[in-house]
């Protein structure tokens, strides 16, 4: 083993096997942390580091997400959990498994997507340590509220994907909602702004939840400000049941008539659908009818969902015993 090949070993058994940062290992061996990706990053290329996954755990295909995946060609990675899980054990589940698929999806140079919420902060905190090169995390919907700046928990979420995948990190530090269409419109002309929106326009890779006006674990862009009891039974009377980046949906998938979303600054979408890969996440079967409302909105590519939620989505699109999905 030459000296290079030495350096690339010793950087990779101590950030994977010993769980060490960057930083740590640079001191360790003397250089620079940019120094220590490349030797990682040049560990996995050549065959040092292998990830595997066993094909025989799948166990048997689930009647739920066969229909979810014929109805809207998708790929459902389904998460068994126990019937008398709590919502916290369910969303840790399901978390751990979007985790490890976000992992095995992002490669070098790639802009991924995140919006942040209480599922996607579940998934981040789980995310194993895959340094890649080049890579752009962005954050896909606005975070300030009337009452917060909502700085500290966005960027929380997504510096703890950068440091995962040691990308860059790119915040969209604007309110979720303007008060005005107006003003959207204005601030979309700034430069800061549309260079955000410009890499938006260009992701690989997007994760995400999906937010409802009902669910066990609360969505925060309905509990934390964003939208008052008023605005909230107005939503609710017009017939929208949750979000995706903000984006309020009804449950047949149409958006683009909702006033609310002339002024939201989420991904529509239209914008969602052109990223390569969307695993969209959900872990409460209070969710399906917002998860339904995604799901014919044609914003997901993969779906990462216990099998009570699978259930009661497919339940909502109305399926009976011996008839196909309405969709």
């Amino acid at each position: 083993m030459n000296e290079k090949d030495d350096l690339m070993f010793r950087a990779a058994s101590q950030y994977y096997l010993q769980g060490q940062t960057m930083e740590r290992i640079a001191r360790d061996l003397r250089v620079s942390r940019p120094t220590v990706s490349r030797l990682i990053a040049q560990a996995r290329a050549a065959g040092m580091v292998r990830i595997a996954v066993d094909p025989g755990r799948r166990g048997t295909p689930s009647p739920h997400a066969q229909a979810l995946e014929e109805a809207f060609d998708i790929r459902v990675h389904l998460v068994p959990v126990r019937a008398t899980a709590s919502p916290a054990h369910r969303l840790a589940d399901v978390a751990r498994r979007a985790a490890s698929l976000l992992a095995d999806v992002v490669a070098d140079h790639h802009t991924i997507g995140v919006a942040w919420g209480a599922t996607v902060a579940a998934v981040a905190a789980h995310l194993p340590l895959r340094p890649l090169e080049g890579a752009t995390v962005v954050q896909m919907n606005g975070g300030v509220n009337r009452v917060s700046s909502g700085l500290p928990y966005v960027s929380e979420i997504l510096q703890s994907v950068g440091d995962a995948f040691d990308a860059e990190v790119v915040l969209f530090p604007v309110p979720a909602f303007f008060d005005h269409a107006t003003t959207r419109q204005a601030m979309w002309r700034e430069r800061s702004v549309r260079h955000v929106r410009d890499l938006l326009d260009h992701l690989d890779v997007a994760v995400f939840g999906v937010g409802s006006l009902t669910a066990a674990v609360p969505s925060r862009v309905y509990a934390a400000g964003y939208l008052d009891d008023v605005e909230r039974e107005r939503l609710a009377a017009s017939g929208v049941v949750g979000d995706v980046c903000t984006i309020l949906l009804r449950e047949d998938g149409t958006w683009d008539d909702i006033d609310a979303n002339q002024r939201a600054t989420g991904l529509p979408p239209t914008d969602l659908a052109r990223a390569g890969r969307r695993l969209c996440v959900v872990a409460d079967h209070q969710r399906a009818a917002a998860l339904v409302a995604a799901l014919r909105a044609g914003v997901v590519t993969d779906l990462v969902v216990d099998t009570a939620t699978a259930r009661a989505a497919v339940a909502r699109l109305g399926q009976s015993a011996g008839q196909p999905l309405t969709v």
